[in-house]
C-alpha cells in the first residue's frame, strides 16, 4: 500500500464508510494533461480497482474504456484519500493513487459515451477537476516537475 500523502475532509465519528481503491494517471504531453470530461466535469483518466486487478492494469483497462488510448505507466507519484458522502453512495471513502505517464496511441473508441477526452492546460486541469484530490495532484505534478527542471 502507497503512503497517503494527502487527507481531504474527514472521517465522521459512527459512519461506516464505503472503501474504494482507484489508480489515476498524469499524462502529460507538451504542457498539456490528458483529462476526462463527462457530465460532471473534468476529471484524470482512471477509476476503481477490480478484484485481483494490479493497479497498472486498472489504469490500462481504464484508459481503453473512458479514452480508447493505451498507456505507458512511467512512475508513482502520490496517494490522496478524500472522506465525502456521495449521492448514491452515501458516506465514502475514496482512496486515489497517482502515477505520471505517456498516452501511447490511440487503439478503439471509448466505451464510455458520456465521456470524451480532452487535453487541459496544467494550469487549466488544476482548477477544472471536478475531484479536490485530482486538482492537488495535478498541481502536485507540476510542482515537481517544475522543481526536477531547476535542478
Amino acid at each position: 500500500m502507497k503512503k497517503i500523502n494527502k487527507v481531504f475532509g474527514k472521517r465522521e465519528k459512527n459512519k461506516i464508510y464505503i472503501d474504494r481503491e482507484g489508480v489515476y494517471i498524469i499524462a502529460e504531453k507538451d504542457g498539456y494533461v490528458a483529462t476526462v470530461k463527462t457530465p460532471r466535469g473534468y476529471f484524470l483518466p482512471g477509476g476503481g480497482i477490480e478484484k485481483n486487478e494490479s493497479h497498472f492494469d486498472c489504469i490500462k483497462r481504464e484508459c481503453l474504456e473512458e479514452i480508447g488510448y493505451d498507456v505507458a505507466i512511467e512512475d508513482y507519484l502520490c496517494t490522496a484519500e478524500i472522506f465525502t458522502v456521495h449521492d448514491r453512495l452515501g458516506y465514502f471513502h475514496p482512496i486515489q493513487h497517482y502515477y505520471c505517464g505517456k498516452l501511447v496511441s490511440k487503439v478503439t473508441e471509448p466505451v464510455e459515451t458520456t465521456h470524451s477526452f480532452e487535453w487541459l492546460t496544467l494550469s487549466e486541469a488544476a482548477e477544472k477537476m471536478y475531484v479536490q484530490a485530482q486538482k492537488w495532484a495535478v498541481k502536485k505534478y507540476f510542482s515537481d516537475r517544475s522543481l526536477q527542471e531547476t535542478t
